[in-house]
């Protein structure tokens, strides 16, 4: 018999605004919050698990999330030019709980605690549906990538460094 899982602030949200989903738990390893144990313990194609980063852009001040495949990495200059700022960077993880009310390996791109200007890479759309932070670590969302980018008011975008497989 399986435990009832916790429903978080972003199923709630999603739940008001009537977007179907997945509440998927996982087990936590908290020496590798990395995406690709989320998608091992998934069973899942890791191009498909996406994770939230939060960057902030230098001289302008702007905070923006950026959600990519959980192998990729970002490309600062290409998340600056579609924020429309010079230079961008990761935010320090000090930095993350304060700003958006999420942890490292918990970070949702729905339920932030402010409105932030949200990028999801293009590789989404080529998905039924994609995985995302539930808002807490062990547990993931399954959505269909039109929900998320229409629920956030996504923008999509090339965000990585290097094409994704």
């Amino acid at each position: 018999m399986s435990k009832q899982v916790q429903k978080t602030n972003a199923a709630r949200l999603l739940d008001r605004a009537k977007i179907p989903y997945e509440l998927i738990p996982y087990e936590v390893d908290p020496d590798d919050l990395a995406a690709t144990h989320v998608a091992e313990s998934l069973g899942e194609d890791i191009n498909c698990v996406f994770k939230t980063l939060i960057l902030h852009g230098a001289e302008s001040g702007l905070f923006f999330v950026c959600v990519i495949p959980g192998n990729a990495e970002v490309d600062l200059k290409k998340a600056a030019r579609v924020a429309s700022t010079k230079k961008a960077d990761l935010i320090p993880m000090k930095d993350l709980l304060p700003l958006t009310g999420y942890i490292r390996g918990g970070c949702s791109p729905i339920g932030l605690k402010k409105p932030f200007p949200i990028f999801i890479h293009n590789s989404a759309l080529s998905f039924d549906s994609i995985y995302i932070s539930a808002g807490q670590r062990g547990l993931q969302l399954r959505l269909a990538p039109a929900d998320l980018i229409a629920f956030t008011g996504a923008t999509i975008a090339d965000l990585t460094a290097s094409p994704v497989q």
